[in-house]
């Protein structure tokens, strides 16, 4: 375990963030916050404090109880941090991802199939002709 890491890389190893540099840029745009600021990706962890994270998904608060520099399994990552988050944001946060667009065509709706072109194409036709 290490005595001190950098914010960007502490949110990597503990797999709140899938890249460093995701992690990195979340803390340059501000989703990164302790004590209500916004904190540049190389200030030090600090053991005990608490910390806001907003990711694509979700807005996290965590207690560190652990500091760690490396990846390490999910299962290990956990015992270094303690999600904090409030019941409500929990709950908010679980509804607003339901509702994004997976970016699976619906059912019947947009293009038509090869078979539901020929019959238009036919349907075309015939009302030309007549």
């Amino acid at each position: 375990m290490a005595e001190k890491t950098r914010m960007d890389k502490y949110l990597w190893a503990i797999r709140l963030f899938k890249t460093r540099s995701l992690a990195s840029a979340a803390c340059e745009s501000g989703k990164v916050k302790w004590k209500g600021e916004s904190i540049k990706p190389s200030k030090s962890v600090l053991l005990h404090e608490e910390y806001e994270v907003k990711n694509e998904q979700k807005k996290t608060i965590i207690k560190v109880i652990g500091i760690i520099d490396k990846r390490v399994s999910y299962e290990e990552a956990i015992k270094n941090y303690i999600d904090i988050t409030p019941e409500t944001d929990v709950l908010q946060n679980k509804a607003q991802a339901s509702s994004f667009y997976t970016g699976k065509r619906l059912s019947k709706v947009g293009r038509p199939t090869k078979q539901h072109r020929r019959k238009l194409d036919d349907f075309l036709e015939d009302d030309e002709t007549s």
